[in-house]
């Protein structure tokens, strides 16, 4: 049977102090409610509505592209939530699964557990829950005498009985989606909070004949809200030892796993080893036998395989096979270390190819450049590339050898196999196989820094 999803990103709970909306705070990377629209798309869910309300401009953009968004003009509840997405969905039949979009550490796998659950048991709703030793805040999951699912009462409007209660409700839940619209018509605000309750759609539904069912969640974390800025720093630590733990039994080598911080979307093959303080996010990927950190931060980087990443910063950029990056190496956008390539200590790269076999091994900036194969450039040199409005190429060709300090003013071209004597400024072409050499003659006055010391000494 087909399954659909509601995302209720609306701005529910605290502003966590925060200029942006709750649901656009990140977890390793990854917004809040990504997580949970992956999440949705990885279970197979194709048709997903997104509820956005205040501050709806920060949030729609991080949906818009691969879910309907929904538009929540006033925050009444999370059964109003719902019941604004009636259109939407209006010619849709089938499992309807309404998920939290500041949770975002519900997996896949639960996601179609509770679909398949309702639809075995033809239920009008399976409502995910949880086993807390201290359940305060949440609504608790009451059952009848024979243990089935009587109704949700939320905290506020909880006696002391229910209170006691530690089964508790996630906020995600899978229901028929006909008997979910129909139900909805008939819940009011008649609570301590004057809101409409999403929760009282499982009593409506009881009441009509329809199955009302629980699945007790294995791992309590995949349901962890998160309302404040501590909450984003347990998330986030949970989202780590997932992932972390995840990558090391595919094979890959962590000295300290609590010192790795690798994004959901990271591809790492076997037999790589990851160092301390070494970040990895965004669409990064690193290829088996390389090794990253310590200190370094991959962010949208390909890395081959059998590299050497140290005390490196890398964004949207290429690392080919056998290339090397630092220590304190920068590259910017636009990078590329073809095969064999090195970018050496204190060395910054922007919008340039370093050939195969070449090497930057010391204190140099490149920029807008293409560099050749087997190229050397000697420590000190840089490629002044911005004449203050625009971004001007440098081309250096096959084996070409370029001195220490060298300036090379753009635009210009190193020919093959030229060479450029150290402490040069070139601001012209230099043809294959050449020398170029811009030093002023060199001057010696005999004795004079004697007759200088002396002079200082006479004062």
């Amino acid at each position: 049977m087909e399954a659909a999803a509601i995302v209720l990103a609306a701005g529910a709970g605290t502003r966590m102090k925060s200029k942006k909306p709750k649901v656009a705070h990140e977890v390793l990377g990854k917004p809040l409610v990504r997580w949970v629209v992956d999440a949705a798309h990885e279970a197979g869910i194709g048709r997903i509505a997104t509820v956005v309300g205040h501050e709806r401009q920060q949030v729609e953009p991080l949906v818009e592209a691969d879910t309907e968004v929904v538009v929540q003009p006033e925050r009444r509840g999370t059964a109003d939530a719902v019941a604004v997405c009636a259109d939407a969905l209006a010619d849709f039949d089938g499992s309807l699964v309404v998920l939290s979009g500041d949770c975002p550490l519900i997996t896949a796998a639960t996601i179609r557990r509770l679909v398949d659950m309702r639809e075995q048991a033809d239920a009008a709703v399976v409502v995910l829950t949880m086993e807390l030793e201290n359940p305060y805040g949440y609504g608790r999951i009451v059952r009848d005498r024979v243990g089935a699912v009587e109704r949700i009462v939320e905290q506020k409007d909880a006696n002391s009985a229910e209170a006691a209660i530690c089964e508790c409700n996630s906020g995600f839940y899978c229901f028929d989606a006909r008997a979910l619209f129909e139900a909805l018509s008939q819940v009011d605000d008649d609570n301590a909070q004057g809101e409409f309750y999403l929760t009282d759609v499982l009593a409506i539904c009881r009441a009509a004949g329809r199955p009302v069912l629980a699945l007790p969640t294995d791992d309590p974390s995949e349901c962890l809200g998160v309302n404040s800025r501590a909450q984003l720093a347990e998330a986030t630590k949970y989202a780590q030892r997932r992932i972390n733990d995840a990558h090391l039994a595919a094979g890959v080598t962590m000295t300290d796993p609590d010192q790795v911080w690798i994004g959901p979307d990271v591809v790492i093959e076997q037999d790589v080893e990851l160092l301390p303080q070494t970040f990895l996010m965004g669409s990064t990927s690193v290829g088996e036998d390389s090794v990253i950190g310590p200190n370094s931060r991959l962010t949208d980087t390909v890395v081959g395989c059998g590299c050497v990443i140290d005390e490196t910063v890398a964004v949207e950029a290429r690392i080919d096979d056998g290339a090397s990056c630092g220590p304190r190496a920068y590259l910017r956008p636009a990078a590329h270390l073809c095969e064999g390539a090195k970018a050496g200590t204190h060395v910054e790269i922007k919008k340039s190819t370093v050939g195969k076999g070449s090497k930057v091994p010391h204190l140099s900036y490149i920029g807008d450049t293409t560099i050749g194969e087997d190229v050397n450039v000697g420590a000190g040199s840089i490629t002044c590339n911005y004449d203050g409005k625009k971004k001007w190429p440098t081309v250096i060709g096959d084996g070409a050898f370029v001195g220490s300090d060298t300036m090379m003013v753009a635009p210009v071209s190193i020919g093959a196999g030229a060479i450029v004597g150290a402490g040069s400024c070139i601001t012209k072409d230099v043809a294959p196989d050449a020398l170029a050499l811009t030093r002023p003659e060199q001057r010696e006055i005999p004795g004079w820094a004697a007759k200088k010391r002396a002079q200082q000494a006479g004062k």
